[in-house]
């Protein structure tokens, strides 16, 4: 499954780039002026621990939190503190933490609800098949209601309903939180099937060994700042972090 070859980058500017990124809440600074990019087709990982201020960052970048300072740029655009819907219509999509599915519908009415930008049926048919054969869970189950579901069948589903509105860069925070060890495998797996279809990614991810495993680079962050960037192998042979996020002593 590893996907750390190391930067699938071709020399073109990054899909996403944020420059000094700060983002506050109230009186506290959660994220105090990172820099990141992530280049098209490439997966990336940002690790830390709980509450270093990675959800923040992501909201902060796809304007579901208001930055106080910084720059996000996307396909070159500064796209600062621009609406979440508006993003999602240029490709920027999102699969929040705690997985977010509409409970009183059904899954095939959740990956419907992913395609609300589009107006192409056939191809909206062809998506929905292409979700069903990534995850043949939710096929057998197509007519449940999504509240129905298990904890890690939500999170394929709402992995599904986000790659529904064909999304150039995906954003996913915290995939495997509160799953069973062999949904977290079929997670992961995923998500190295969709980067090599060529989406790019940015994952957010407490599982530091599965998110390194599978990344080309890596970030860490502490505190609401980047301590830490490189190749994926390269973090994962890393002392601190194998000391301070893969349990490991030397």
């Amino acid at each position: 499954m590893t996907g750390g070859e190391g930067s699938v980058g071709t020399g073109t500017p990054p899909l996403l780039a944020i420059e000094k990124l700060a983002v506050s809440y109230g009186g506290i600074r959660a994220v105090k002026g990172i820099d990141l990019h992530v280049d098209p087709r490439e997966l990336v990982c940002l690790i830390g621990a709980n509450g270093a201020g990675k959800t923040t960052t992501l909201k902060g970048i796809c304007g579901m939190q208001p930055v106080s300072g910084g720059t996000v740029r996307y396909e070159g655009d500064d796209v600062t503190g621009r609406p979440a819907f508006e993003l999602v219509r240029r490709g920027l999509a999102m699969v929040p933490e705690g997985r977010g599915v509409f409970g009183a519908l059904s899954i095939e009415e959740n990956l419907a609800m992913g395609a609300y930008t589009r107006t192409d049926r056939a191809g909206i048919a062809t998506d929905i098949e292409r979700v069903y054969a990534l995850f043949p869970r939710l096929r057998e189950r197509r007519r449940q209601t999504a509240g129905t579901l298990s904890g890690g069948e939500q999170q394929m589903l709402a992995m599904g309903r986000s790659l529904m509105s064909r999304p150039k860069l995906l954003l996913l925070d915290e995939p495997s939180m509160g799953l069973a060890p062999l949904m977290v495998q079929k997670v992961f797996e995923t998500i190295h099937a969709v980067s090599s279809e060529g989406v790019t990614i940015l994952l957010i991810e407490q599982n530091a060994r599965l998110a390194l495993e599978v990344a080309h680079r890596g970030y860490v962050m502490e505190s609401g700042e980047i301590t830490l960037a490189g190749e994926a192998r390269t973090l994962l042979g890393n002392p601190a972090v194998r000391a301070a996020y893969l349990g490991e002593t030397a």
